[in-house]
């Protein structure tokens, strides 16, 4: 995401745990660094103040609510027009209208409840992020990501607003591609209190059901 927004002229300040932050040695000269964690209320504070713009991972870490103490921080301290995008994963609704195949269930429901008895993971508290966001006033978008791979970039991913559509049966993305919609839905404001599940542009799935002015960049 940061690649992605320097090379679209933002000035970017970023939040990193302390002991992340040398990750971040190539971009040292280029963005503002405020070490700590997300849910640090006062840093993020100073992290977003006069920011256009905050890009959040709503990590589900440990079981004492980092995702919503995330969400919350950046819900009560950003800029009051700021366009806020949040990241989670395909299991958040919106409106209940997903179509949710048996395995998604069972591997949400096993990994929620080994990650809760292990305190290493806290599933349900994303749903409580996002259920804060999506009741807030905010000009939020939430983007629900699918499979992440690793490769050169595809282009921008395509969406849906439901899980079950057939452009997302391929249920995998680039991770590249997933930070490029991330940066991309801060100036699209068809995105606004929007929760585009995405899939990557590439994929049998989004080649066989997308709009062809999405598919095929060389049709008039």
């Amino acid at each position: 995401m940061i690649q992605h927004a320097l090379e679209r002229g933002y000035e970017v300040v970023g939040v990193c745990r302390q002991k992340s932050v040398g990750k971040l040695e190539a971009f040292r000269d280029q963005i503002t660094i405020f070490p700590g964690n997300t849910d640090d209320r006062e840093v993020i504070r100073k992290a977003v103040r006069g920011c256009d713009g905050v890009l959040t991972v709503l990590v589900p870490w440990g079981v004492r609510q980092y995702s919503s103490g995330t969400a919350q921080a950046v819900l009560d301290y950003a800029e009051p027009d700021a366009r806020l995008i949040f990241s989670c994963g395909w299991h958040i609704t919106l409106d209940g209208k997903d179509r949710y195949s048996w395995q998604l269930k069972a591997l949400v429901a096993i990994f929620g409840a080994l990650g809760k008895l292990f305190r290493l993971v806290e599933i349900s508290d994303q749903e409580e992020a996002c259920r804060r966001i999506f009741n807030s006033q905010t000009r939020w978008t939430v983007v629900r990501g699918s499979d992440l791979e690793e490769g050169l970039s595809q282009g921008l991913p395509v969406w849906s607003r439901h899980v079950g559509d057939p452009v997302l049966a391929s249920n995998l993305t680039r991770r590249i591609d997933f930070a490029l919609f991330m940066v991309e839905a801060l100036t699209n404001e068809d995105l606004v209190h929007e929760a585009p599940a995405i899939v990557g542009c590439q994929t049998d799935s989004a080649l066989a059901h997308a709009p062809p002015s999405l598919t095929s960049p060389n049709s008039d």
